[in-house]
């Protein structure tokens, strides 16, 4: 079985215990471990703090989405800020090399908490329109008796 849903969230700093609220709400109903769910509820935070921060003035909105296919789950939050920068090496945020763009060195420790707590990471920019996409993955482990366990 598979699940997938999607929030449109207001800018607000309010919206990020929300959406995380709502993350392990379906992960608990889905029968997920729970230190799995706690993980995925993080970087979720993280992922989406920095789209209330960076968002940009074009939208007030940024978009959450989630889906569960077998024993893995995707999260994606997209932001219609300016994005990531041109060239930025996303994995090297903390660690201010001499050709990285200073940006990425004067926070950006919720980009590497992500990466830590996910199984893959995709750090994307929105063709055209412009925005980050911040795109995780993580295998799930399932409680006895879970609703959703692959067979």
């Amino acid at each position: 079985m598979s699940i997938w849903w999607s929030l449109q969230l207001r800018r607000e700093a309010a919206s990020v215990p929300l959406a995380r609220r709502l993350l392990l709400g379906a992960m608990e109903t889905a029968g997920v471990d729970a230190d799995i769910s706690h993980e995925l509820s993080v970087a979720l935070s993280e992922a989406c703090s920095n789209a209330v921060q960076h968002g940009g003035d074009r939208s007030e909105v940024y978009r959450v989405t989630a889906s569960i296919h077998g024993d893995v789950c995707r999260i994606e939050v997209t932001d219609t800020g300016p994005g990531f920068p041109a060239g930025a090496t996303i994995p090297l945020v903390g660690r201010r090399e001499p050709s990285q763009p200073r940006e990425l060195s004067v926070g950006g420790r919720g980009l590497r908490l992500i990466e830590a707590l996910s199984d893959r990471v995709r750090f994307d920019n929105q063709p055209g329109a412009g925005g980050a996409i911040v795109t995780f993955d993580k295998v799930l482990k399932w409680r006895e008796g879970a609703l959703l366990k692959a067979s």
